[in-house]
């Protein structure tokens, strides 16, 4: 579903709605591609080069009520835990990830609700290395196709429709991509991983990425002396607000909200 398409936001929720679609190089019978899919959306053609690719993956998302809870689907899972990811200003997220907030419509679209709702659980704080009653006031949905569908090449299409106005802050809606090392907000499995994809040896470095290039064994049978990290690729990302024209701090060249962005973190 690449064709653009429109539904009225709902007054009482903020909503992101989705369409994937992943081309390849060479065709494939893979069972990955939706029945829905348009025989015309097949193939795509490369806007660099020219070359022509073959549809892969997609999900048009046309039937409607699926649920994505661990276990019910078997592309994607939306999670129901805490986003422990901080962010830049020290400050951890505001927001519980819940599955029921993942649906889809009718009218053949995903759709990702951010809900004023609260969630108290006791929660253990990695860095603190304690358990902490922990309460958070709003919910919202992240879902992942980490360790079900992976890829390490080729073009990604998405059809979403951002939620919010552009001038109002507190979403920062996103399609990314990360690599299969690390799973997203589940901060054991990217810490020192997350983005490295450095291969150099380092003496300096090599403390901070934990698959480095001085490691004459890196287990988990890869190979020794070779850099490797949980790589990510934002596909897009909206930060939302009204900076009033100044700069962010320690942007360089200078961002002011709000702003839409593409972006490689190697």
């Amino acid at each position: 579903m690449k064709t653009p398409h429109s539904s009225p936001q709902s007054t009482a929720t903020r909503l992101l709605q989705l369409a994937v679609t992943l081309f390849h190089l060479h065709p494939t019978t893979s069972h990955w591609i939706d029945e829905d899919t348009p025989p015309h959306l097949l193939t795509t053609t490369s806007l660099v080069d020219g070359t022509t690719y073959h549809l892969v993956m997609s999900d048009e998302f046309n039937v409607p009520n699926r649920t994505f809870a661990d276990g019910h689907d078997p592309m994607w899972t939306a999670l129901d835990k805490s986003d422990d990811d901080y962010s830049a200003s020290g400050g951890g997220s505001l927001h519980f990830y819940n599955s029921s907030t993942v649906s889809t419509t009718p009218d053949g679209m995903l759709t990702i609700r951010s809900l004023i709702e609260k969630t108290s659980w006791n929660h253990y704080d990695h860095v603190e290395q304690e358990w902490t009653e922990t309460t958070k006031h709003f919910k919202s949905g992240m879902i992942q196709s980490w360790n079900k569908f992976c890829f390490t090449g080729g073009i990604v299409e998405v059809d979403v429709i951002l939620p919010g106005e552009p001038d109002i802050g507190g979403l920062w809606p996103a399609v990314w991509m990360l690599g299969n090392l690390g799973r997203a907000t589940y901060e054991a499995s990217t810490n020192n991983l997350w983005p490295w994809s450095y291969d150099e040896c380092d003496r300096k470095k090599q403390e901070a990425q934990a698959i480095s290039a001085c490691n004459s064994r890196n287990h988990f049978g890869l190979n020794p002396f070779q850099g490797r990290g949980a790589t990510e690729i934002d596909v897009i990302e909206l930060m939302g607000g009204d900076s009033g024209g100044k700069p962010l701090p320690a942007t360089d060249p200078p961002i002011s909200l709000p702003y839409v962005d593409m972006t490689l973190q190697v």
